[in-house]
């Protein structure tokens, strides 16, 4: 499982790994720090999450990191990650959470990969996606909303600092899982569709076709 690739042509994700590690540290700045780690990164806290993460891949586990790669090379551009079990969300929910190194915000990469991610946990049984936002976070927010999210309300537990976190859903029922471009708020600035793919080694590649859109995040 570990083997895992997500393409729409534009953003891939792999599984993050011990080679993405220096990237990651350089990469971090004040707003991931706020919004998504908590404290700043150490090597040997980054070195012992990749270990971790390994394990739930190999193992099939709830959790399932992903670097988010574009670009030649590609370039990792920032993290999206998925838990299928949490137990403030129900048996059948995901909870997703992304961030980006502060040279690849604006570019749509974000959104683009939540829609990646969104096609793949529905392919491993997932019904809804949920994405929690501190209200504050305005960016976050934003593509949560571009990627067919919508918001539900308050969670019931709070965020790190205190405040409580607002609730974005998108229901993830097979067949019905739009790509880039697709969902609310779509209109001029759709272009062509783009084949998304994700592969596992010895499994059938899964393809849909969606038209993408460019956006700011």
């Amino acid at each position: 499982m570990d083997r895992v690739t997500l393409s729409d042509g534009v953003v891939t994700l792999t599984p993050f790994r011990v080679e993405d590690i220096d990237a990651h540290l350089a990469g971090e700045d004040e707003q991931l720090v706020r919004w998504l780690n908590g404290a700043p990164s150490t090597r040997a806290a980054t070195e012992a999450y990749v270990r971790r993460c390994t394990a739930q891949w190999a193992s099939g586990g709830p959790a399932r990191a992903f670097g988010i790669r574009t670009g030649p090379g590609p370039t990792l551009a920032g993290t999206i990650d998925l838990r299928f079990a949490l137990p403030d969300l129900g048996p059948d929910q995901v909870n997703i959470a992304y961030g980006l190194y502060p040279q690849w915000r604006g570019r749509g990469l974000a959104t683009r990969a939540v829609h990646l991610v969104c096609g793949y946990a529905a392919g491993e049984g997932a019904a809804q996606g949920v994405i929690r936002v501190d209200p504050e976070n305005g960016a976050s927010a934003a593509v949560a909303r571009r990627a067919g999210f919508r918001r539900a309300g308050e969670a019931p537990v709070t965020g790190r600092d205190g405040h409580r976190l607002d609730w974005y859903l998108r229901d993830l029922a097979s067949g019905s899982v739009p790509g880039p471009g697709v969902g609310p708020g779509v209109g001029p600035g759709v272009g062509p569709g783009r084949v998304l793919t994700w592969t596992r080694p010895e499994e059938p590649v899964k393809i849909w076709r969606t038209p993408v859109r460019f956006d700011g995040y």
